[in-house]
């Protein structure tokens, strides 16, 4: 099995990356493979950011390497958090006070002005090839109350009207299937396995 190594440190997203690619390669972090670096990102879209992820763990290491970046944005406020989703209000501020804060920065908007979306570009750099860049999105609107205990991060805030639920009261199956790191890690693997 094809071994790649993915460029993150969150539990939460290496759980995901594995139920998508698992069958196919020997996903491992960035930890495992023993590489310990903390890397700028610097680019102003998530395609940018992910790029530049996999391609700083790919000079250290010589291997394959995917690298995702992600986000929330919401169209009301102009598209924030965005890039800066991860540290928006600050790196050590919980994702509990940082929805809290969303919600009430959206009160008294009804809900055709709540539209978001989660965005997440994949890239896979190569020893030897040109890096490949894909993006997924998963559509919804912003809840008016934190609910669900599956997922992490904005997922709990994150109204999927067609399901009638957040995106954290889904099964992990469910979210995998309709997710926006779910399409992208589907049309990454596509790739992947084009390339082979």
């Amino acid at each position: 099995m094809k071994r790649v190594i993915f460029a993150t440190k969150n539990k939460g997203k290496i759980k995901e990356i594995q139920a998508v690619l698992g069958d196919s390669y020997e996903v491992i972090t960035m930890e495992e493979a023993g590489i310990n670096t903390d890397i700028d990102e610097t680019g102003t879209t998530f395609e940018e950011n992910a790029a530049i992820k996999a391609e700083t763990v790919r000079d250290l290491c010589g291997e394959i390497v995917l690298a995702d970046d992600s986000g929330l944005e919401i169209d009301y406020l102009n598209g924030e958090p965005g890039i800066y989703s991860a540290r928006y209000m600050g790196h050590d501020t919980s994702y509990d006070i940082k929805n809290k804060n969303l919600i009430d920065r959206l009160t008294g908007v009804p809900d055709e002005k709540r539209t978001a979306r989660f965005v997440c570009a994949v890239a896979a750099a190569f020893p030897d090839k040109p890096t490949i860049v894909v993006r997924g999105t998963m559509e919804g609107i912003i809840g008016y109350e934190i609910k669900g205990k599956n997922g992490f991060g904005y997922d709990p805030i994150f109204f999927l009207p067609e399901y009638g639920m957040t995106s954290a009261e889904l099964s992990p199956e469910e979210k995998n299937r309709i997710s926006h790191r779910g399409k992208a890690l589907r049309a990454v693997k596509e790739k992947l396995e084009e390339m082979e």
